[in-house]
């Protein structure tokens, strides 16, 4: 039996991005098509969508009108709960009943916990942590940009609370997330997700599964070649 061949994917995204994670799902079940074939090791980077967000928050109905002079669709927000449902994950912006309950947060502070956790606890503790943030902003409707929520999500995860804590405060930390977002501006990433496989290929924006897959294997024959 052949040894899989072993990539990095690093995706650059933010929290309140529903594509990052719709992407990163058909990215997993790509990659479970590829068993075998494929060995993946998946981190993630900083990119605020909204860097200037007050730390109140925005209504995603201010937000769309202050910023593209327009209402939130409901049409595509109804396609993109459903393309997330296709993906293997729920989006639960619309209860039964409900208006619709959509606000955005500054994410600086759960950047610099998600650093915290790549560099002293590794990729895949990284990716639990990103998944149950995207979990609280998606599903649970909880404000991610509350130093307390994030503590609280970080030791859901039988992370350290005195620790990630400490993170949260490190000046140093937030100095790593501003050069890391610098880096995704040289690479000219201007929307995310993007995903760059073994620092050298980009993939923009979310695919579907036979996209990963088949870009994934493009990657794989091209090293190979190299």
């Amino acid at each position: 039996m052949s040894t899989p061949a072993k990539l990095t994917v690093d995706i650059w995204s933010d929290i309140m991005c529903p594509w990052c994670v719709i992407g990163y799902k058909q990215l997993t079940k790509a990659l479970d098509g590829l068993a075998g074939e494929v060995e993946a090791e998946v981190r993630w980077h900083p990119f605020e969508l909204n860097p200037d967000m007050p730390a109140e928050g925005e209504g995603m109905a201010a937000h769309m009108l202050r910023k593209y002079g327009r209402q939130p669709d409901e049409a595509s927000t109804a396609r993109m709960v459903a393309m997330a449902a296709e993906a293997g994950y729920e989006m639960r912006y619309l209860g039964e009943g409900e208006e619709p309950s959509r606000n955005l947060w500054n994410t600086f502070l759960a950047h610099k916990l998600l650093h915290w956790a790549l560099t002293g606890h590794g990729g895949a503790v990284q990716t639990r942590l990103k998944l149950a943030l995207f979990d609280a902003h998606f599903q649970q409707r909880r404000n991610v940009s509350d130093a307390e929520v994030l503590l609280d999500v970080a030791e859901s995860l039988g992370l350290d609370r005195a620790a990630a804590q400490a993170a949260l405060a490190d000046d140093a930390l937030g100095e790593a997330v501003r050069a890391e977002e610098s880096e995704a501006r040289a690479m000219e990433i201007n929307a995310v997700p993007a995903m760059v496989i073994n620092g050298r290929y980009m993939i923009p924006g979310a695919q579907d599964a036979a996209g990963y897959a088949s870009l994934l294997r493009q990657v794989v024959e091209r090293e190979g070649a190299a």
